[in-house]
């Protein structure tokens, strides 16, 4: 006997373990995005551009840019509302939660955290209202798992620093007024607040993208930037400074690969729902729900694991381990979860018609990106055993 069907987080009660307020949060994103991000999203990823400027201001108007920081015209929201929040981005596209996070939890972390008081109270507010947009300058064409071994360079010279070399994969990076950026110095590595229109600096579009095609996605390029001593973050040196602002971008990961997934599931339901082959809809076949239960199974678990890594953040617990868990686990799943609706959509599923191969193609992405799926698997295995692998 046939029942009503439940969306597939339904069969794991998630709103009862969440508060008024994050499913009020949530509500919220998820209205924008069904409003404003998933009737133009196709034709941004197929004509590989998108109107940062503008959605960065819609962004600032929603309160989601650097939404779990304090102060500075920040939202203060725990960290779970931020991950929902991220989750509906990335149902809309991973491209438009990258914007988000990359600005919140990479550039103004990092000046948040790090940054001296006349940073914050320089950049901070801009960029909570999106009038400001930020980028994060970490990783370089030959240093992407290994950002100590960077080539990028500060020196010393009087009260001044000169900066040179590239980084490589930035989002933001053409349409950023400011830039975080990581360079070796004499007395190791340091971070420096760059505007963008300093001389010596430019920025290069990354073109011929076949993922994150609805991003901005560009090379850095510093040659003799001199920037004054006050550009230095002085609250941290080395690389635990970075790090830091990674494993921010990690947990909003955690979230927002979830919402890629539910939206290709949801997708693949509806439409198997509809596609009648032999005289009746394909969902009607054991092998389809098999495919949708295993699905279901992984996008459940992975979000169960995600809320609970939010309430170890809330409480000030988490380990830089257990943002890898939710990494790598949520990631990987995501990106299982996407190629299996693909061909449950069958010639359809290769089409702009449908969100499923869009997501799929972003999804190879933020698989790699914030640490590969193999450099969060030997994070985890030298919390296991306490030996490194790396090397």
């Amino acid at each position: 006997m046939a029942r009503a069907p439940q969306l597939p987080l339904e069969l794991f009660s998630i709103d009862g373990l969440l508060t008024e307020e994050e499913r009020a949060i949530r509500d919220v994103v998820r209205s924008f995005v069904e409003e404003n991000i998933k009737p133009n999203v196709a034709d941004w990823f197929e004509a590989g551009t998108i109107p940062a400027r503008e959605l960065a201001k819609e962004f600032g108007a929603l309160g989601v840019l650097g939404m779990h920081l304090e102060g500075y015209g920040c939202a203060g929201t725990n960290a779970v509302s931020y991950g929902l929040a991220a989750m509906e981005l990335e149902a809309g596209d991973s491209g438009i939660r990258s914007l988000v996070s990359v600005q919140g939890s990479l550039a103004m972390f990092a000046i948040h955290e790090f940054g001296s008081e006349e940073q914050r109270e320089e950049w901070l507010p801009g960029m909570a209202a999106g009038e400001l947009i930020g980028c994060f300058g970490l990783t370089e064409a030959d240093f992407g798992s290994n950002p100590g071994g960077m080539r990028t360079a500060a020196k010393p010279d009087g009260d001044d620093w000169v900066l040179n070399g590239s980084k490589m994969w930035i989002t933001n990076g053409t349409v950023a007024d400011v830039a975080v950026v990581w360079a070796q110095t004499d007395d190791g590595i340091r971070g420096f607040v760059v505007p963008t229109d300093t001389p010596g600096f430019s920025a290069r579009e990354i073109h011929k993208k076949l993922s994150l095609r609805a991003s901005v996605t560009a090379e850095l390029v510093l040659e003799d930037v001199r920037l004054p001593a006050s550009a230095v973050l002085p609250g941290v040196s080395g690389l635990k400074g970075p790090l830091a602002c990674l494993n921010e971008a990690r947990f909003g990961i955690a979230f927002g690969t979830l919402g890629a997934a539910r939206d290709c599931l949801e997708t693949a339901i509806d439409y198997s729902s509809n596609r009648v082959q032999f005289d009746r809809p394909i969902a009607g076949y054991q092998m389809t729900q098999q495919k949708l239960a295993d699905m279901t199974l992984e996008l459940g678990k992975g979000m169960l694991l995600a809320l609970h890594l939010g309430r170890l953040k809330d409480e000030h617990k988490i380990t830089p381990e257990q943002v890898s868990l939710g990494k790598l686990n949520n990631a990987r799943e995501a990106l299982n979860i996407a190629r299996e609706c693909r061909g449950i959509l069958g010639g359809n599923g290769i089409t702009l018609e449908y969100p499923v191969i869009r997501h799929m193609n972003n999804l190879e992405s933020v698989y790699t990106y914030e640490g590969t799926n193999e450099m969060h698997t030997l994070v985890i295995g030298q919390a296991l055993t306490g030996m490194p692998a790396f090397r």
